[in-house]
């Protein structure tokens, strides 16, 4: 700051002058001392300058409601939401959240340097504070095909860029662990930086090798215990409450029953729906929830803003205190943690605005690149006593190998398999190269009869993902996702029941969250009645079976992918 400029704030900080917006009576909260003060909060120029008894040349009458510092997600994917960026951005901060720490690795794996330009660019002028991480591993792994490669090389010219934090969620952890150079090369550009993991289920060795290459956060911990095995390591635990994955409630009974100190504990969503956030709200909502868990509100509190922004070296955002910037969210009051307003650098966040929707380059809007699909392409064989099933885990992403017999029938004097209401097909359609490469599986879980559900949203490289009880159906929901550049379809009995476009890369809509909203509110409903559990949702749960760094059975393009293994069967038969 300027020393004129400093000068006059420090006249108003002092209450020697009025300042530029004072909240007047308000219950303040310290995230530095984790208390509770009773108090105005002067601001100028978007700038908390004090805490005290203070006039303004406006003011902002709180009448005892809590002021707490805006929300931080210290990681989330604004492609997974469905709608655009700054769509996005604008409702969650409706809920409190003003600062985003965002990892683009899903528009990455299809486009490249490109869709992370298109995310830099489409959150450049939003209300709230957005932060970017370098996606580390484009693609997730060695076993999957993508859009693209992202190199260390292509990173360098980045590094300039103040709203580039640092490398994003490290998903390829056995190339940490053995010393891949291509890894290391991407760790080193990143050394004074933070680096996020993505690291479940580690053995105790290999955890302590991948702490050791300098990564320092974790979102994938389902349980307690292996979050403490993190924390002891000296990583940072985010604390994951999205729509597929929900982990917050057994690691904060843990952290409840056992008086565990919460410092090294942050919120994040991960991958959370528009319609979940219009609906429960942001990180908001995981505050209210780890409270009503018996979590203290003030470290509930703590963990959704200083500790995430220490945690990304976010030195003035996180607190009500000089010289921090002035975000802030007024709650109702201790009990209910109702989101009243929201302010972001002193200005209210007005609910429901229109943004205005930036256009989207029409390279990003042309990216499903399938090779003409016909119905004997799903057709799976039954060579073998017992098959490689998927075992889908109601509200987790994690997955279960189990290899049992399957129901089968016999055409044309073969024996094949044969989906019912237990037992469905699977299979990932490679998207980006035209490569005609297909894979075939088995789920359990998912209950689907009549019809089949496909979406272009599958983690992280984003082929087509199909589940579906019959061949004619699942050709037809694949058909239809060519014919909309991506999206959420949904075919019952020979005909498409609806479809939610999501063109942008096959990731995102440009028509508005309303109509998301509408046609999501439409389909999953619809997607229940044809059997899916209501456990599940049912398009983010199936875009994450094809993410192959996620214990302990997925599915590629390539085949069956025995995570632990590290193996990749042709089929389902194959053992």
């Amino acid at each position: 700051m300027e020393l004129e400029k400093y000068r006059i704030h420090s006249k108003m900080a002092r209450g020697i002058e009025k300042a530029e917006l004072v909240f007047k009576n308000a219950r303040v909260f310290l995230a530095h001392t984790g208390e509770f003060i009773e108090g105005d909060v002067a601001v100028a120029d978007g700038i908390v300058l004090g805490i005290g008894t203070y006039q303004g040349e406006k003011e902002i009458e709180m009448n005892g409601k809590l002021l707490v510092p805006g929300f931080v997600d210290s990681h989330l994917h604004l492609e997974s939401t469905l709608v655009t960026p700054g769509e996005l951005i604008r409702q969650a901060a409706q809920c409190g959240t003003t600062t985003f720490i965002v990892d683009p690795h899903e528009s990455a794996n299809v486009s490249g340097t490109d869709g992370i330009d298109y995310i830099l660019d489409q959150t450049e002028e939003v209300p709230a504070n957005v932060f970017v991480m370098m996606p580390s591993c484009v693609p997730a792994t060695h076993v999957d095909d993508n859009g693209c490669t992202l190199t260390a090389g292509k990173m360098k010219g980045y590094l300039e860029n103040p709203r580039i934090l640092g490398l994003g969620e490290v998903m390829d952890a056995v190339s940490v662990v053995e010393g891949s150079v291509s890894m290391h090369e991407k760790l080193s550009l990143f050394q004074n930086r933070v680096r996020d993991g993505h690291a479940p289920f580690l053995s105790k060795g290999d955890l302590s090798a991948y702490a050791l290459a300098g990564i320092s956060t974790d979102h994938e911990c389902v349980t307690y215990e292996y979050a403490m095995e993190e924390c002891r390591n000296g990583m940072q635990v985010l604390i994951r409450e999205g729509s597929a994955a929900r982990n917050l409630d057994a690691i904060v009974k843990g952290i409840v029953e056992h008086h565990t100190d919460t410092e090294s504990f942050c919120f994040c969503t991960d991958d959370k729906h528009i319609e979940e956030i219009r609906k429960d709200g942001h990180i908001n909502y995981n505050v209210k929830r780890a409270v009503r868990l018996g979590l203290s509100l003030s470290s509930a509190l703590k963990m959704a803003t200083i500790q995430a922004a220490r945690c990304y070296g976010l030195k003035n955002i996180g607190a009500i205190a000089p010289g921090y910037q002035a975000d802030f969210v007024v709650l109702d009051n201790k009990e209910d943690l109702n989101v009243v307003d929201v302010y972001y650098k002193g200005k209210r966040i007005v609910p429901d605005e229109k943004p205005e929707i930036k256009p989207c380059p029409p390279v990003l809007k042309n990216t499903v690149h399938l090779a003409k699909v016909q119905e004997e392409d799903f057709h799976l064989s039954h060579t073998g006593e017992k098959a490689h099933v998927i075992i889908m885990e109601e509200g987790q992403i994690t997955t279960k190998d189990s290899y049992e017999e399957v129901p089968w029938k016999e055409e044309n004097g073969e024996k094949i398999f044969a989906p019912d209401s237990e037992y469905q097909k699977i299979a990932v359609l490679e998207r980006h190269k035209n490569t005609g490469k297909i894979g075939l599986g088995i789920i359990k879980g998912f209950h689907l009869s009549g019809g089949a559900i496909a979406s272009s949203v599958s983690h992280d490289s984003h082929n087509i993902i199909v589940v579906g009880d019959n061949d004619r159906d699942m050709l037809l929901a694949v058909q239809e996702l060519v014919r909309t550049q991506g999206g959420y379809t949904l075919v019952e009995n020979g005909e498409v029941y609806r479809t939610l476009p999501l063109p942008v890369m096959g990731l995102m809509s440009d028509a508005g969250y309303e109509k998301v909203n509408e046609s999501l509110g439409d389909m999953i409903p619809k997607a229940h009645e044809m059997g899916i559990p209501t456990g599940f949702d049912p398009f983010i749960t199936l875009s994450f079976m094809a993410l192959p760094v996620i214990p302990e059975i997925r599915i590629t393009p390539r085949g069956i992918y025995l995570v632990k293994e590290d193996r990749m069967l042709r089929g389902p038969f194959e053992n």
